[in-house]
């Protein structure tokens, strides 16, 4: 009697024979890229198994057959949920357009980020959009910056764990790594120096939140970014101070 894995690579070829040859040639370049050796490393086994980061792996590089840009957050929420449900790990998407979390996996409500700009620093992290800050009461006053922050502290109370997945280079070696910034990190916002910009020309001005840790060295920097986009940018994070689950290196073929 046939094992599984005989009775479906059976199946699949079967499926090949009613295929175009056009089908069979992006068949091929998946199949191609997905025997190419890569490296992955796995550092804390929480979110993700060994089995999970291969998956998640493979996601990145089919994606790669199709696309030399970098995974976006929106293919990396549903790709992070897909493969968890594949694994019986019960996983789900917040509602579009939710203001906190960007989806729950076994019960913890967690924020999905991504990172993949063309000057990307190995050991910082940047998050060009934390949040949007809204239309409330900002001009040139640098107490108007304290509203600011506190609706930071606020909307850290909508999810329970933050991740990062990094493009740490591109095609054609894609380095990806996935980060985990630490909850009680941004916390220690609640303590942080206020700045606000007032050579700044624009209105309202901009300003920073300064963190420091207990040597006087800066942890992180929350931008308040003005102009027609109000949002929160987080500047200058030290990777040192995240945690650092799995990393995920690979060629992807060109030709």
């Amino acid at each position: 009697m046939p094992d599984p894995l005989s009775q479906r690579i059976e199946r699949l070829t079967s499926l090949l024979r009613g295929l175009r040859p056009s089908q069979l040639h992006w068949i091929e370049k998946v199949a191609e890229v997905l025997t190419v050796p890569a490296e992955f490393s796995l550092r804390r086994r929480d979110l993700l198994d060994e089995t999970t980061v291969l998956d998640l792996g493979d996601v990145l590089r089919i994606h790669h057959v199709f696309s030399a840009e970098p995974f976006t957050k929106d293919k990396f929420e549903y790709a992070l949920v897909r493969v968890l449900n594949s694994h019986g790990v019960e996983a789900s998407l917040a509602a579009k357009g939710n203001p906190g979390h960007d989806a729950t996996i076994a019960g913890t409500r967690v924020s999905l980020k991504t990172q993949a700009d063309k000057n990307i620093k190995k050991n910082e992290v940047w998050i060009s959009k934390f949040m949007e800050l809204g239309k409330g009461t900002w001009g040139d006053n640098p107490a108007d910056l304290k509203p600011l922050r506190a609706l930071f502290l606020e909307h850290l109370k909508r999810y329970d764990r933050i991740f990062s997945l990094r493009a740490i280079s591109k095609a054609p070696n894609w380095h990806y790594e996935l980060i985990e910034i630490p909850k009680p990190l941004f916390e220690r916002a609640r303590s942080g120096r206020l700045e606000m910009m007032m050579e700044s020309r624009q209105s309202p001005k901009p300003g920073y939140c300064r963190v420091f840790d207990a040597d006087g060295t800066e942890l992180f920097q929350l931008y308040f970014h003005s102009g027609s986009g109000r949002k929160l940018q987080v500047n200058a994070l030290r990777k040192s101070s995240c945690v650092l689950p799995a990393e995920r290196k690979v060629t992807i073929p060109l030709a």
